[in-house]
């Protein structure tokens, strides 16, 4: 088993994504197919036959037609059965850059705190002409990043928001939750400064000075813009990045619990379970039968 996290080289370097059309042809994909991930949000649209794609919770067998959406950091691989043909759009895209001031409001909406996009799938499966609606600004965005037009930059950002916009009315189940104004320039070097440091212990003292708080307004600010307490908000970043490292097979348990800063065994097993609910052990037996 090997995990590999992908770099994702931009076409556009300003429009922080990159969208491309793939073609596998017959038994061309046979053999072992590595999980990977990456910090971009990725969109997928089958344009002709049949492809499949899994994460640890989920498996998708997608047709002409479908469209599928994996969250940021999120393990998956994909898979063409043999002896099919499939053509298929690719988004990979780094939402964070298309929340500017008119947007902001919308920013907890898609930071995965509580639910993973992938969450968000449901809504293609439940609202067909909602799947058609993705899947053409799918094909919109790569339209105009392949022929370059005078102002394609443009068009891409409408067509970003237009996605965005797309998800967020069509969410019923209200996965992408309301929210206070989130002010990014505070939280983002935060999250920021979360994810570079979870092998350490995070101080919120630390924190707070970093956003010019002082350590309780800091803990109620935190909780009322993002949604749990920012222990919480740490934790599930720690056991996202363990069950990562899960993936690999090659690391104990212990190793892994050190590695995202968590020292007490028997609170490592306590948060693995009740933010995957399964033990590490299953979890990693999992992942290696799906």
């Amino acid at each position: 088993m090997q995990i590999i996290q992908e770099p994702i080289h931009y076409q556009n370097p300003q429009l922080c994504m990159k969208v491309w059309k793939f073609t596998h042809t017959g038994d061309e994909h046979e053999g072992p197919v590595h999980w990977h991930y990456h910090k971009e949000v990725e969109f997928i649209l089958v344009v002709e036959g049949v492809h499949e794609m899994h994460t640890p919770t989920h498996s998708y067998r997608l047709n002409q037609g479908d469209v599928v959406v994996i969250g940021s950091s999120q393990l998956h691989r994909g898979l063409t059965p043999v002896g099919q043909d499939v053509a298929y759009i690719v988004l990979h895209i780094d939402l964070e850059p298309y929340f500017d001031p008119a947007m902001m409001h919308y920013t907890r909406h898609f930071m995965e705190v509580l639910n993973p996009l992938e969450d968000l799938n449901y809504i293609f499966r439940k609202f067909p002409h909602v799947q058609r609606e993705v899947g053409a600004i799918l094909h919109h965005i790569h339209e105009e990043v392949m022929q370059k037009k005078k102002g394609y930059e443009i068009a891409v950002s409408m067509h970003i928001k237009h996605l965005l916009l797309t998800l967020l009315r069509n969410d019923d189940l209200g996965l992408l939750l309301a929210h206070e104004y989130v002010d990014a320039d505070v939280l983002r070097p935060v999250t920021a400064y979360i994810e570079a440091h979870l092998a350490d212990k995070i101080d919120m003292s630390e924190v707070s000075r970093m956003a010019g708080m002082s350590y309780t307004y800091f803990s109620k600010y935190f909780k009322s813009k993002v949604g749990i307490s920012f222990t919480d908000f740490v934790n599930r970043k720690r056991i996202a990045k363990a069950e990562r490292m899960l993936a690999i097979g090659n690391k104990n348990v212990t190793d892994i619990a050190e590695a995202v800063g968590i020292e007490n065994m028997a609170h490592f097993y306590e948060l693995f379970k009740r933010f995957c609910s399964c033990t590490p052990r299953e979890y990693k037996r999992k992942m290696r039968g799906v």
